[in-house]
């Protein structure tokens, strides 16, 4: 029988006693466990980056992986702790949002832990990690049903950050879910959150719609998009003929730094990439981020550009540098899309 997994995600960092004393904890009462740390390096009290986190990791996990994820600023409160039932796995954590993309994708159950037969005694006001939560779900790892940590309810948190804001015709807020520690600002405008960025009935993958989103989203609403091989034959064709290279995808590097650069410095509309008529640009702060790459060295060093990553979250970044040092933003700020 292969033992169960445990994965701890927390704002406690590494200098530290809190997540030794949490493994202590787990490994007291299921000594077979298999700890996996995913990360402790979450921005201190910033829920949604929490959530972001393990999101973007569980579904790498086998069924019946336990997840533990403490970021809570809130402990000690009424807030509560729940135990998550979503895709097969189990999720551990307080009631305040750090657990609700995963519980936001699917069929799900939510429980309040509520059998204090399985906390570690006395429950201190400020450690809920040690006392509640680490080990309720060594616990479940051991074998305990769900049903006996408490029952079903139904007014769990949905936080804001979950889902971007419509804010004008084609606009949307937004706000910054993290930034990873290449400086890249993830932000929470998700692909599948605009469909009507797609042909109809095209139905993308999340790797695929990275990979396609510069080249076949950005048509105006109600035209069909070109293909990409009839897009590259015109470009071909320009070519052969003496004139200046159509933009097929993101168009020549080149071409689309040059215009990207030119459009910046001079304050015009940002240009349309992809074939169609719109363009998509994020603003945060003061800076306002129209160029879209499909990978990172498709811009020139030093330039900021916009990217689908791996987690099909739109983000801001830098070639070889840190975008949220050249923007001056952090964890939780604000931005906007705009398609133009």
């Amino acid at each position: 029988m292969r033992p169960p997994i445990l994965t701890l995600t927390t704002d406690f960092g590494a200098s530290d006693h809190y997540v030794g004393a949490m493994k202590g904890v787990i490994l007291g009462i299921c000594p077979q466990a298999r700890i996996v740390d995913i990360c402790h390096d979450v921005t201190p009290f910033q829920i949604a980056e929490g959530a972001y986190v393990i999101a973007q990791a569980y579904d790498c996990f086998p069924k019946k992986t336990v997840h533990v994820v403490v970021v809570d600023p809130g402990v000690g409160t009424a807030r509560r702790p729940i135990l998550v039932e979503a895709a097969g796995q189990y999720f551990v954590g307080p009631d305040n949002g750090v657990l609700s993309m995963a519980y936001s994708r699917g069929k799900h159950k939510v429980r309040l832990i509520a059998n204090d037969r399985y906390f570690r005694q006395p429950v201190s006001a400020t450690f809920h990690g040690r006392d509640i939560f680490a080990p309720v779900a060594a616990h479940v790892a051991a074998g305990v049903p769900p049903s006996r940590v408490g029952k079903p309810i139904e007014d769990y948190l949905w936080p804001e950050f979950a889902k971007p804001q419509r804010s004008g015709e084609r606009t949307w807020s937004g706000s910054i879910l993290k930034i990873d520690r290449f400086g890249n600002v993830v932000t929470n405008f998700h692909v599948r959150d605009f469909p009507d960025l797609y042909p109809a009935g095209h139905a993308l993958e999340p790797a695929d719609r990275a990979l396609d989103l510069a080249s076949r989203v950005l048509e105006p609403h109600g035209r069909a998009p070109h293909t990409q091989s009839r897009a590259r034959e015109q470009a071909d064709d320009s070519f052969a003929s003496g004139q200046r290279p159509l933009p097929h995808g993101l168009g020549s590097v080149a071409m689309a730094r040059e215009q990207a650069d030119d459009s910046f410095a001079s304050g015009q509309r940002p240009l349309p990439y992809g074939r169609g008529s719109l363009a998509v640009a994020v603003t945060a702060g003061r800076r306002k981020i129209a160029t879209l790459a499909r990978n990172y060295a498709e811009s020139r060093p030093g330039a900021l550009f916009l990217i689908v990553g791996s987690s099909g979250y739109l983000e801001v970044s830098v070639n070889q540098g840190s975008a949220a040092k050249l923007m001056g933003c952090k964890t939780g700020d604000p931005v906007k899309l705009t398609l133009e």
